[in-house]
């Protein structure tokens, strides 16, 4: 008989990924569940995948309340821990959306109960008495939620360019430049409005807050790319948050993952994480952080 927990561990691992933004504690949160599912007397359970995502959504929850606290002193730009080759559960349409880097970076702006709402209201679409049930609250407090939590994301979340030949091409112009270190050619790919934040966690030297504008933008990032100590870094592509982006690797180890956002054929959002503890899941070859070269 196939164990429930397994089962469902797609779904379950999908659902904590959304609510944390963090591949280390999406896993951290499945072995708890697993711990709880595995000393509780299953012929009591009617519904095993209920059951599961219930205590699945409250570790979750747990871990955000937590967690805001620790944000609030985190250094520089906080951004979520990336997914590499896309979400197990994700398809075509707003599943997939859901799992976007930008999409995640809203997310990170609602309180945690509007946050969980979200998530399992809009994203996989339980019922709101589902919900209620979940997190034993009342339903209309919990529509009251789903509502306000829908509204903050839909003002905050505008649409991006999602054909994927057009990012395709860009993804390469902007490598192109990158490596040719052609400042005339990157800034080409760059709206004129683009913005870049920069993850270091204060483990690796970053910038501390966003930069603005495609000059300035490219200047800093050629610049980065130009110091010695960064000699040896081979920038290729891959999937992320079921996007095509940029991994930077020294060896095997990837040490910075590009992801962006296209408007007109032109990038408008870069994020850039380059904290090792946020890289673990990047490669499946090491469950370590991935070691920087030395700090730039």
């Amino acid at each position: 008989m196939t164990d429930p927990f397994a089962e469902h561990r797609p779904l379950l691992f999908a659902t904590a990924y959304r609510m944390l933004g963090s591949v280390a504690d999406a896993e951290d949160i499945l072995q708890d569940a697993w711990l709880k599912w595995h000393a509780t007397e299953h012929a009591t359970v009617d519904h095993p995948k209920a059951y599961l995502v219930r205590t699945v959504t409250n570790l979750a929850l747990n871990r955000l309340t937590g967690a805001r606290a620790t944000r609030e002193q985190y250094v520089g730009p906080w951004l979520p821990e990336p997914l590499v080759d896309g979400d197990p559960v994700a398809a075509a349409g707003e599943t997939a959306d859901s799992v976007s880097t930008a999409m995640l970076v809203v997310l990170e702006s609602l309180g945690p109960v509007e946050r969980v709402v979200f998530v399992l209201r809009e994203v996989f679409g339980y019922s709101h008495a589902e919900i209620a049930g979940f997190l034993e609250r009342p339903e209309p407090a919990v529509r009251q939620l789903a509502h306000r939590a829908r509204a903050h994301v839909r003002a905050r979340r505008p649409r991006f360019e999602t054909d994927t030949a057009v990012r395709a091409e860009v993804t390469d112009r902007f490598l192109g430049a990158c490596r040719g270190g052609d400042l005339g050619a990157l800034m080409a790919v760059l709206a004129p409005d683009v913005t870049l934040w920069n993850d270091g966690g204060g483990r690796i030297t970053a910038a501390r807050r966003p930069l603005h504008g495609p000059d300035h933008v490219a200047r800093w990032l050629l610049g980065v790319l130009a110091k010695p100590m960064l000699t040896g870094i081979e920038f290729g592509t891959a999937v992320v948050n079921g996007e095509l982006s940029v991994i930077g690797r020294l060896g095997p180890f990837p040490v910075g993952v590009l992801t962006y956002d296209l408007r007109d054929g032109l990038i408008v959002n870069l994020r850039f994480q380059v904290n090792p503890e946020k890289l673990r899941g990047v490669d499946p070859r090491t469950g370590e952080p991935s070691p920087p070269p030395s700090r730039p």
